[in-house]
């Protein structure tokens, strides 16, 4: 099943995230996670096209540190498309990416019962010299034409 993009916060909880790590609930920042929790999903590119929209005036440098920041603080994620373009996820929550290999989209799949499984599966593997931290499953994709249910 397909999911929505879920903001990870609201913004009250953003600027309390900020504010635990020291940083400023900026006008820019606030701007930049207001954009992110309408997509979900989005390049600096995307993020600066929105505010530009908005009548803010702001860099797509200025948007990619701030999303970096966020990305670093794990306030956000990262997810890196087959074009090597930098997408940013607002939500952190363990879940499953379908990539959209021709529109550089990414969409969030909800899948408890496979991540569950993958975990399990990979919890009785051993790699020699290295630790498993995490898992992340990313479906390549493409379209087909039809219309997806959950659009």
């Amino acid at each position: 099943m397909i999911a929505a993009p879920q903001p990870s916060s609201t913004l009250e909880e953003f600027r309390t995230q900020l504010r635990r790590h020291n940083l400023k609930a900026t006008r820019q920042r606030l701007a930049v996670h207001e954009v992110m929790m309408e997509l979900g999903h989005a390049s600096a590119d995307i993020v600066r096209e929105q505010l530009e929209s908005r009548g803010s005036k702001v860099t797509v440098a200025s948007v990619y540190n701030i999303l970096s920041q966020l990305a670093d603080l794990r306030i956000y994620s990262r997810r890196l498309s087959a074009t090597n373009k930098m997408f940013f996820d607002i939500n952190t929550t363990h879940h499953i990416h379908l990539y959209d290999r021709e529109n550089h989209t990414f969409r969030d799949i909800m899948d408890d019962e496979l991540q569950s499984l993958v975990s399990a599966h990979m919890k009785r593997r051993k790699f020699r010299g290295y630790t498993i931290e995490d898992i992340d499953i990313q479906l390549i994709a493409r379209p087909t034409g039809r219309k997806p249910k959950n659009a």
